[in-house]
């Protein structure tokens, strides 16, 4: 019974070995990767969210416009004096700031 104590106590226990590395891996997953996602898709969100008639906008195609017209899921963009296009809200990508 000593002898197995002796030669167990030099030996990394099964937790160090394999459950911590584990545990550090997906805690620098975490904070590398997926906290930053959640706060950039909630920005994004409250960006859709805040959306009104009269802002100008940019798609995720790249185009410039201002919102004409705005309902929970569509948007219709004014582009220039005589063109008018509809898009779905999720494709507007950012509100422009002069």
């Amino acid at each position: 019974m000593l002898l197995a104590e002796a030669t167990n106590a030099g030996e990394p226990s099964i937790f160090t070995t394999f459950v911590l590395p584990l545990v550090l891996m997906f805690a620098v997953f975490y904070f590398l990767l997926i906290r930053p996602q959640q706060k950039k898709q909630k920005a994004r969100n409250l960006m859709l969210g805040d959306l009104k008639k009269g802002d100008k906008v940019i798609t995720i195609g790249g185009i410039h416009g201002t919102i004409f017209e705005i309902t929970d899921d569509m948007v219709v963009l004014q582009i220039n004096d005589a063109t008018k296009m509809t898009f779905d809200r999720s494709a507007v990508n950012g509100v422009k700031t002069d």
